[in-house]
């Protein structure tokens, strides 16, 4: 850690002397707010320059290399031949994978040997460097607020707001995966022997919650309504603002309480009901705010589903719409057209072949339309007509067998391929090319993102960018905090009307879905297996079920530790028009995969060569 905190200092002197580089639409600042070491803090437009480059330090999990890995639970699996990223590296046990020193390709996100902070290579940017960095600069900002004298008080306190903010995101970001950490307050010299011993997860979450706290009393809830932002109006989405703030408090909370934390600092590996409390009121001011009306963001239109994740012809707009809560810049868009968008496609459809695949365990969490899991038996699920009746999420995020994958003309000989032949023995099945799990993951591509279609041509301007949170996640965590805080789904917190029940069904409703079924909600048991089902389905494949597992104490255990695909093949007559309808015989799960995980698997470990500085940072159990 050291050695990242020398960096650091480094690179925070060269940025003070040269400035920052230009942001994005979506962060765009005045042209004159270039800074010196001098003045760096002494009005808004110098501090808030200062202040932007967190924004930079911000890691793109989604579109960091050419291909990317960032689900790690039993929702994906790589394709046959690609060994050298984090899920295949996980699906063998072998997290040591996220370090750099372990990653001969440099494809993760979470670490690269290749730091840069101020320009928008994506390829330059980790969350483990990224994070120390940012640390120490939102504390260089702490350290420096009483500079700040040329400046009206709102001004002062929407800086101050965003460095108390990015101080808690990164100490979060590194304390999921890692467990408790030093809480590292001040700027650190770089002259003196560290001596920060770990604190516990609890006791790292309470200081990360005192800065989120601090960040959402400071900061407006729309940068637009606000004097400051007006400067550069219809340009401010993703600046910190008190909603995002609000949205970390409780997740922080949240994740504090769930078994897996709760068991490393107090030894119970059950729910903290005090804190889920906490997390639930969170969570509740927030959603009191939204559903009053009172903010800029809401739940979009299922019918506009899409537009949270792509857009495509919207010159590179970046996604999101209303319900993306917090998102970095999107670094290079236009990397998305030939890189990204191909990594979810056959070779029949693309260049090269299938990267990464939905397994048909996690398929079948999408249940029925209904709002019944598939293996409840009255759900209405029929094995010989598998693709009737799900949920409308499975159709919008799943291609399936004879799904239409080609919309307009192509050459003759290849016709065959308009429609997915994703069947025991299909084409589109081929190991090394194609789907080994009988399934093909399109939620965050359009059907036209194929060679014959061209939808991933420069002109189409693709744009790919997924939020770290969103407005459903919102939702779905104040239900489960409240649910564990009141004993079921008729839980809730003192200052939202919403009970747990209700803000699942919010989510369902949206997507056309019948509520939770009473036979779930009668027990506390029961509700969260529908609640984790739900979450399961609303943000799938968003680089949620990996930490989601883990905080539950479910990693390690079956059926999560497999990954299957879905075998059958077809009988009657193909029906081009309404693929939903056509029927097949012997379908069933075949295991691919079972990964053997133990104990030590719940914590990713520390470089050795961070915990080898000092005996007080220790390394984690069993690594």
């Amino acid at each position: 850690m050291k050695k990242y905190i020398q960096i650091m200092k480094c690179i925070v002197v060269a940025f003070l002397l040269a400035g920052t580089t230009a942001c994005t639409d979506y962060l765009d600042r005045s042209p004159d707010s270039s800074i010196s070491g001098k003045d760096a803090f002494k009005n808004f437009t110098n501090f808030q320059g200062f202040t932007e480059e967190l924004y930079y330090c911000i890691p793109d999990f989604a579109k960091g290399y050419w291909t990317n890995s960032f689900n790690w639970g039993e929702d994906e699996i790589m394709n046959v031949g690609i060994d050298y990223h984090m899920c295949y590296k996980v699906d063998l046990g072998d997290f040591w994978g996220w370090q750099s020193g372990y990653d001969g390709w440099q494809s993760g996100w979470m670490d690269r040997r290749n730091m840069k902070t101020t320009n928008d290579d994506r390829f330059g940017k980790s969350l483990w460097p990224m994070a120390w960095y940012g640390i120490r600069k939102a504390n260089m900002g702490i350290e420096n607020l009483s500079k700040m004298t040329d400046a009206t008080a709102e001004e002062r306190e929407m800086v101050e707001g965003q460095l108390y903010f990015f101080r808690g995101w990164f100490h979060f970001q590194l304390m999921q995966y890692f467990g408790g950490l030093p809480y590292i307050d001040e700027v650190l010299p770089s002259d003196q022997t560290l001596r920060l011993e770990r604190l516990n997860y609890h006791q790292t979450a309470a200081l990360a919650a005192a800065d989120f706290r601090r960040a959402a009393e400071l900061l407006p809830i729309d940068w637009d309504q606000t004097t400051v932002g007006k400067r550069t109006l219809g340009k401010n989405q993703l600046r910190i603002n008190k909603i995002m703030a609000l949205g970390y408090l409780g997740k922080n909370l949240l994740w504090a309480a769930s078994p897996l934390m709760n068991q490393e600092s107090t030894g119970s590996a059950t729910y903290n009901t005090e804190l889920c409390k906490q997390a639930a009121e969170a969570f509740g001011e927030l959603l009191t705010l939204v559903e009053s009306g009172r903010t800029q963001y809401s739940l979009v239109k299922f019918e506009k589903f899409s537009d949270l994740f792509y857009t495509n012809k919207q010159n590179w707009l970046m996604p999101g719409s209303t319900e993306a809560i917090f998102r970095g810049p999107s670094y290079e868009p236009n990397g998305t057209n030939w890189g990204f968008s191909k990594q979810f496609q056959t070779r029949e459809l693309a260049d090269g072949g299938v990267f990464s695949l939905p397994t048909a365990n996690y398929v079948a969490y999408y249940g029925m339309a209904n709002g019944l899991p598939l293996e409840d038996p009255a759900s209405g699920f029929d094995k010989n007509f598998p693709w009737k009746d799900r949920d409308p999420r499975f159709y919008h995020d799943i291609v399936y067998d004879g799904a239409k994958v080609v919309q307009g003309s192509m050459p003759a000989d290849a016709e065959y391929n308009r429609y997915a032949n994703l069947y025991t023995g299909g084409n589109f099945r081929d190991l090394n090319y194609g789907s080994r799990t009988g399934y093909l993951l399109y939620k965050f591509i359009p059907t036209t993102c194929n060679k014959y279609d061209d939808g991933y041509g420069y002109g189409n301007a693709n744009h790919v960018h997924l939020s770290w949170m969103r407005l459903a996640d919102i939702y779905l965590m104040y239900a489960e905090a409240a649910a564990q805080y009141g004993g079921g789904a008729s839980g809730k917190s003192n200052n939202c009307s919403l009970t747990a029940e209700a803000a699942v069904n919010t989510i369902r409703a949206r997507a056309g879905i019948d509520p939770v079924n009473s036979k779930y909600t009668g027990s506390l048991t029961n509700f969260m297996s529908e609640l984790r089902r739900e979450r399961a389905v609303e943000l799938a494949f968003e680089s949620h079920r990996f930490n989601d597992l883990r905080r539950w104490l479910l990693l390690t255990e079956y059926p999560y530790t497999i990954k299957t695909s879905q075998e059958f093949v077809r009988v009657g007559e193909f029906n081009n028009e309404d693929a939903t309808q056509n029927q097949v015989s012997g379908f069933s799960e075949s295991i691919i995969l079972t990964r053997n995980l133990s104990s030590k698997h719940y914590w990713l470990p520390l470089k050795e060569s961070d915990t080898t500085l000092y005996l007080e940072f220790s390394q984690n159990p069993g690594w």
